[in-house]
């Protein structure tokens, strides 16, 4: 028997005032592991109770079915409810009957153009969206789509309540990407493949796994299917139970991975990013971060589906790519708004300017210095390299520091650095004219 928690009805209420308010597409804003489809589930029961009929929006085959489970569970009258991937309702949308609420699962996903067409060809039905961050990767707000913010709990509070579990982070104190290209706003995955086959960079996988969270079970999110691969041979060969899957994977061996997983026969899963949104594993104890990611949305999700809440359970995540560094730590508080992100300044924009390292002449981005013909494409294919990476516990005191005088590791360095907009270098030099060692 399902029974809501505080935050969970006062979400619910809050979702029914908005509509009565004059809103009709509310976002509800609540972290991974909050309880998201039981709030879902209430909406929903309220809906059929009264005869309506729901159509439940999800982007992937697995939600469906999870989805399906807990609403019947529930109690949920299954047989006014529509659940389907957004790419198969696009397809059959004329066969669609018209819905009197949509409800969009993971809904930062809600500003691509096969949701819009939903909730354009229904335009005057109500709708209410849920999602852990409501913001796309490149900026955009969800505005276009939502017309009200509805915050719940933070995970600072939630951790408190014994609603998620405790956790500790690890990575290492400098993580340099800035040599790779982003495309689409995310770093290149081939580039980051190439990089991350040298695990000397980032530290050894398999030696921090032992070492902070040996025997437990973990999800690993690696750059690629073929990084992927190769880290669950890794782990084979060292004796560790380790499989892997992806979107190419056959249904049924997929479902059968997964419950292998959950039984604790399979100890590390490896992946790229299909166990993210929405995958409930409450025993997962680790995350252990391998892909490097400009989507404040992809690290939550990965980073976060450790913290499932189980009675003495302290979760723990191992990034060896200092995700952590570009984005903080999973309980900071961070202000969510509807609105898209305010754009650079516009001369910051149009001037970009380049210094060529070997004679210093100044001019405009080019593969190569009109100078002296220095070429900086040979230049980027060489990653800044750490050598005998170390990771090292990460805490929130980091994020008090006001100058970098305050700052007495590489890791304080790098996370005011971050908070500043300071390219990596800075940290370097700061730490060598401080003293510190890297």
């Amino acid at each position: 028997m399902f029974i809501l928690r505080d935050y969970q009805n006062k979400a619910v209420c809050e979702v029914a005032q908005s509509w009565r308010q004059g809103f009709k597409r509310p976002c509800v804003v609540m972290p991974c592991g909050a309880g998201k489809s039981i709030v879902l589930a209430e909406i929903a029961k309220r809906t059929t109770d009264r005869g309506k009929r729901v159509l439940f929006l999800v982007h992937r085959q697995e939600l469906c079915e999870q989805i399906e489970n807990t609403f019947q569970e529930y109690g949920v009258d299954m047989n006014l409810v529509t659940v389907g991937m957004v790419q198969t309702i696009t397809r059959r949308l004329k066969k669609i009957t018209k819905p009197d609420l949509i409800i969009t699962d993971e809904n930062h996903h809600c500003l691509a153009a096969s949701y819009m067409r939903i909730y354009d060809l229904f335009p005057d039905v109500k709708c209410v969206g849920v999602t852990a961050t409501p913001i796309r990767l490149n900026g955009s707000g969800l505005g276009e789509i939502n017309d009200h913010l509805i915050i719940g709990p933070t995970v600072k509070k939630l951790i408190s309540m014994d609603c998620l579990a405790p956790f500790d982070y690890y990575a290492p104190s400098v993580a340099d990407f800035s040599r790779i290209h982003t495309r689409a706003g995310e770093f290149v995955a081939t580039e980051v493949e190439q990089l991350m086959n040298m695990p000397h960079i980032y530290g050894d996988v398999i030696r921090y796994y032992r070492q902070i969270s040996d025997g437990k079970q973990a999800i690993c999110y690696c750059a690629s299917i073929k990084c992927s691969q190769d880290m669950t041979l890794q782990f084979q060969k060292e004796g560790i139970a380790a499989v892997h899957i992806d979107g190419s994977t056959p249904q049924t061996e997929r479902s059968e991975i997964i419950r292998r997983f959950r039984s604790g026969e399979i100890r590390i899963l490896c992946n790229v990013d299909l166990i993210s949104e929405g995958f409930d594993v409450p025993d997962c104890n680790t995350a252990i971060l391998l892909r490097p990611t400009k989507s404040l949305t992809l690290y939550i999700q990965q980073a976060m589906r450790c913290m499932r809440y189980k009675p003495g359970k302290r979760a723990t995540v191992i990034d060896h790519v200092g995700n952590v560094h570009r984005f903080g730590l999973l309980d900071m508080d961070r202000q969510w708004t509807l609105e898209p992100k305010p754009e650079k300044n516009k001369m910051e924009k149009e001037v970009k300017l380049k210094q060529c390292p070997r004679c210093y002449y100044t001019h405009e981005p080019d593969s190569e210095c009109p100078n002296c013909g220095y070429e900086y494409e040979s230049e980027r294919k060489v990653p800044h390299v750490i050598k005998d990476a170390k990771l090292e516990k990460i805490t929130e005191q980091v994020a008090g520091f006001t100058r970098p005088g305050q700052c007495r590791s590489v890791a304080e360095l790098a996370e005011y650095a971050k908070k500043k907009g300071y390219k990596p270098g800075w940290v370097y030099y700061q730490a060598r004219d401080r003293g510190i060692r890297c």
